[in-house]
């Protein structure tokens, strides 16, 4: 390991020992425990902000290699602290998976991208599983690095080839997401992304080329079109990809009746009824809680 690639380790280490409140903590280690995980990580708004108020979002790891055909599997799950209810959405997979994917791999364009953001390794089962995980992230940031270095400028900022690469992923993705998205990325982790990408290019055995603020990675052309190359089936498949996962989650998600009804009366205001039959057949009761939710509306519409 040369000295830039153990700075990224450092670094990344580093960030995923941030402290997080130990309500998140405990929440963690009670997924962890329930589903024989290896290790925990938490991302997500929250995880700046501090908050415990919405959602918090968990990736468990399994230990394992074979994996669901669709992955990750989606739950939510609520839990009581003080006076409050915490929430949670979490995707489950194996850390083997995760490791691949976020060395691109797979055709995967989820997991690289949003584990190159800030998050934190709020349970593990042992050292060696902590280890794995560092070593993943350092392929992530590697993998989006890369991407990031053929769809970039031939010289420009940091920021400039960034924002290349987040706007590269979510036009990708089966996801709606409003213009501009990548500015808000970078600027409310302006601290995690300052000096990542040169130690990041490096690690993907690409010279930074750095000269000051701007950089000017040392790609030669073979290398840029092979990249471009694997960038265009993951693009084409992107969208389909994420389709998929969405119905797969529509049939699967556990907890999503008490998910759906949460969201909806925090931001409509309208109270649910959660009954045994909405809770086991969430598809089914969609139909009459849409009507329900419309009149709901047209009611506030008349009475503003």
């Amino acid at each position: 390991m040369n000295a830039a690639t153990s700075a990224l380790a450092e670094r990344i280490a580093a960030r995923l020992a941030a402290p997080v409140d130990p309500a998140v903590a405990d929440f963690a280690g009670a997924l962890a425990e329930a589903s024989g995980a290896r290790a925990v990580l938490f991302y997500g708004s929250n995880l700046r902000t501090g908050s415990l108020d919405g959602v918090l979002d968990f990736y468990i790891l399994l230990a394992g290699s074979k994996e669901e055909t669709i992955w990750p599997r989606v739950s939510y799950h609520e839990r009581p602290h003080d006076n409050l209810t915490l929430r949670a959405k979490v995707a489950t997979m194996r850390l083997a998976t995760f490791a691949r994917a976020a060395g691109g791999e797979t055709v995967d364009t989820t997991i690289w991208a949003r584990f190159v953001q800030p998050s934190a390794l709020v349970w593990t089962a042992d050292a060696g599983a902590r280890a794995e995980v560092i070593a993943a992230l350092m392929a992530a940031s590697a993998t989006a690095a890369r991407l990031a270095a053929a769809l970039g400028p031939a010289s420009g900022t940091a920021e400039d080839y960034w924002r290349a690469l987040f706007r590269a992923t979510y036009q990708a993705e089966f996801r709606v997401e409003k213009r501009g998205r990548e500015d808000d990325i970078l600027s409310v982790n302006a601290a995690h992304f300052a000096g990542l990408l040169p130690l990041a290019l490096t690690a993907a055995g690409i010279a930074p080329g750095q000269d000051g603020a701007m950089l000017s990675p040392q790609l030669p052309d073979a290398e840029r079109a092979r990249i471009h190359t694997w960038w265009s089936k993951r693009r084409r498949l992107g969208k389909p990809l994420n389709l998929l996962r969405l119905l797969k989650a529509s049939t699967t998600f556990e907890g999503a009746a008490r998910y759906a009804t949460w969201k909806i009366e925090r931001h409509t205001g309208m109270a649910i009824e959660l009954t045994p039959l909405r809770e086991r057949f969430p598809l089914l009761a969609a139909p009459a809680v849409l009507w329900n939710l419309s009149r709901h509306r047209r009611r506030q519409k008349r009475g503003s």
